[in-house]
């Protein structure tokens, strides 16, 4: 679909029930008593405000659906000033009256998954009490009071009226989803993206491009490793495992920067402007100076000559302050990680070490990673007290934040104890056996875990929701009792959050944190298992379905968030080269090293020296591949000039129509 001419059309065109509010079941001696007085009101709200309401008895509650035409979302985005990209390349604010301007998504839709979702909150949450005076409402025995200007639907949640507002699946999207992507082994990296955007947003749009390309990219280390470990070099031997060392951190460089370049040019692709995206967040931390009329450059020289030096001093006194408390918090971390996590790690490792059998190390190993768990867990609940009394600018910083603190955690107890056996035991054979438990036992307990638990939580909710019909006298007694609404049965199902809790993270925090702890193991002892890398592909083939299934048929559907990109991770990953390269160094040492007695001669300086190369090849080779493709500069560079050109003969006009009025 291209651009729309007038709002007339689109005005015809409504949404499906894209969100439920979820409220108690009324019984029928209340409804016939009139107790529903407060839904009634609540559904004439609704509907007065746009929105198209259909309601569903459930066997727990009661699902009250939502759609809206898209005019009802159009004016709610120009009353929220909602930004959005235009045909110039410029974002700004809606007009529906102006539609035409706007840029539409790759399916045709005016607005995205997150903007519509946005909208709806708007519409639902910006019910207030209008007539000048409190209404009084009435649920079953209860009665209170709707004071002026106060939300409907936060008042009702307060009264333990409205349990829940979600998005709803879209079936018709999700069976063509499920058959496309899900279910579709044709091609194992293959992921329609533009479909995964348009019905999750940005964010789960860009994990799943990024899962797709990194398993992609690794099927090079795989074979090369593949060939490293099958293949007999015979007198080249000695140099195989530098070389293959060397084409790994090559490999993991070039796919950063290959990364970078596919995530801008999906964000061009799904016409959303990262750098106004990053402009956006800072300037919510700024005062901007109030214009009293475009042409009054006298007033903002006022405005700068007075307020310069006292603005720049609380600037400076905001980020420093926000600094020192960034210090202050981690180091709480790190003394946690040392003082408390530590100690268990390394008695873990002596532990495993006095172990004869393989089946008691296995036993022993799976029992660490679920007791660990609990521990990390609770490092990431402190992580996200702390953060809270840090001054952070906007929720992606503090997200940000959030995220080096939780994974300096798991870096500790993913790694510490493959530490501890490279450098106490020197066998490199001895670490091989523990990188393969390791990986098979923590890769069996987290797709068990990611995939059993949500299951476990929806049957049990299933269960009692039965169970509780069963006993009601309403149901008629020898009748089967079962779950017949969509709605119900997606209310049961769990929601998409983290493990650390949801207050600033969804569950894309838990499914980064997994590719970027995989992603250290293997890159931090390639040489000691080449082979490493063949098993992360083949796991990778399979984390892709698995993630696409648990979306789309165990988990509610996501809450879509704002992200451009993959924030924090990427820094993460770049961090995880570096410690790749020192850590393989000492690995080589320790392979050449065939009496055990760490003799400087005759290899050490040879891989003193190649250390230093790859950081150089880290470096430098960043800079050879362009961050983004040419077109997308192209386009950008075509849409300054055009903003310029619009912005020009604007300002023409103006300045033409004010020496008009002062003559």
């Amino acid at each position: 679909m291209g651009a729309r001419g007038d709002g007339g059309e689109a005005l015809e065109e409504a949404t499906g029930f894209e969100v439920t509010i979820v409220v108690p079941k009324l019984s029928r001696a209340a409804a016939a008593e009139g107790g529903e007085d407060c839904l009634a009101r609540m559904v004439r709200e609704l509907e007065d405000a746009g929105m198209l309401v259909e309601r569903v008895r459930g066997l727990s509650a009661e699902f009250i659906k939502l759609s809206a035409p898209m005019g009802s979302l159009g004016r709610a985005a120009s009353e929220m000033k909602m930004k959005k990209l235009t045909y110039i390349g410029m974002e700004l604010q809606f007009e529906w009256d102006q539609v035409a301007a706007f840029v539409t998504q790759p399916d045709g839709q005016l607005f995205s998954w997150r903007e519509r979702f946005t909208c709806f909150r708007y519409l639902i949450y910006g019910i207030v009490n209008k007539t000048g005076s409190k209404i009084s409402l009435k649920f079953h025995d209860n009665e209170f009071d709707w004071k002026q200007n106060e939300s409907l639907i936060r008042r009702l949640e307060d009264e333990g009226v409205v349990k829940l507002v979600f998005p709803l699946h879209d079936e018709v999207k999700r069976k063509q989803l499920l058959r496309n992507w899900a279910l579709n082994w044709h091609d194992f990296t293959w992921q329609p993206i533009d479909e995964v955007y348009s019905y999750f947003g940005t964010k789960i749009a860009t994990y799943f491009a990024f899962l797709g390309m990194y398993t992609r990219w690794l099927f090079f280390p795989a074979v090369s490793g593949l060939a490293t470990q099958l293949i007999d070099f015979g007198s080249m031997q000695w140099l195989v495992l530098p070389a293959f060392f060397i084409f790994v951190i090559s490999w993991a460089v070039f796919f950063l920067q290959f990364w970078k370049r596919k995530n801008s040019a999906l964000l061009a692709r799904w016409g959303i402007n990262y750098s106004f995206a990053e402009y956006k967040a800072s300037a919510n931390e700024l005062d901007p100076l109030p214009l009293r009329h475009p042409l009054s450059v006298e007033c903002v020289e006022e405005k700068k000559f007075h307020n310069a030096p006292a603005e720049k001093r609380r600037l400076q006194r905001n980020e420093w302050s926000g600094v020192l408390l960034r210090i202050r918090n981690n180091a709480i971390i790190v003394l946690g990680i040392i003082c408390l996590q530590l100690p268990f790690e390394l008695a873990y490792a002596h532990l495993y070490e006095k172990t004869e059998t393989e089946a008691l190390r296995y036993v022993l190993t799976a029992a660490y990673l679920v007791a660990i768990q609990y521990y990390t867990r609770i490092g990431g609940k402190v992580s996200v007290i702390l953060i809270k009394y840090e001054n952070n600018q906007g929720e992606q910083s503090t997200a940000d934040s959030l995220i080096y603190k939780v994974f300096g955690l798991y870096f500790m107890q993913s790694y510490i104890g493959l530490f501890y056996h490279a450098s106490l035991y020197r066998d490199i054979l001895r670490l091989r056996r523990v990188l393969i438990q390791r990986l098979v036992v923590s890769q069996v307990l987290e797709n068990l875990i990611e995939n059993s638990i949500p299951y476990l939580k929806y049957s049990y909710k299933k269960y009692n929701a039965v169970h509780k019909k069963r006993e009601e006298k309403e149901s008629p007694s020898g009748k089967s009792v079962r779950l017949t609404t969509r709605e119900e049965k997606e209310y049961l199902k769990p929601s998409y959050t983290a493990s650390i809790g949801e207050e600033l993270e969804d569950g894309l925090f838990d499914d980064f944190l997994e590719l970027a702890l995989q992603f250290g193991m293997i890159m931090m002892f390639a040489c000691a298992f080449p082979l490493i890398f063949c098993f992360a592909a083949l796991n990778n083939v399979t984390e892709i379905r698995a993630d696409a299934l648990k979306l789309l048929v165990m988990l509610k559907r996501p809450v879509p968030r704002a992200a451009a990109t993959i924030g924090a991770w990427l820094n993460i990953f770049q961090f995880l080269i570096i410690m790749a390269i020192c850590t393989n160094c000492l690995l080589l040492v320790c392979l050449y090293d065939v009496e055990g007695k760490w003799r400087i001669e005759p290899g050490l300086v040879a891989i003193l020296i190649m250390e230093h190369a790859l950081l150089l090849i880290k470096f430098g080779f960043s800079h050879f591949v362009p961050e983004e493709p040419a077109w997308v500069t192209a386009n950008r560079v075509r849409y300054v000039a055009q903003a310029q050109t619009v912005c020009s003969k604007q300002l023409l006009r103006s300045i033409t129509k004010q020496d008009t009025k002062w003559e």
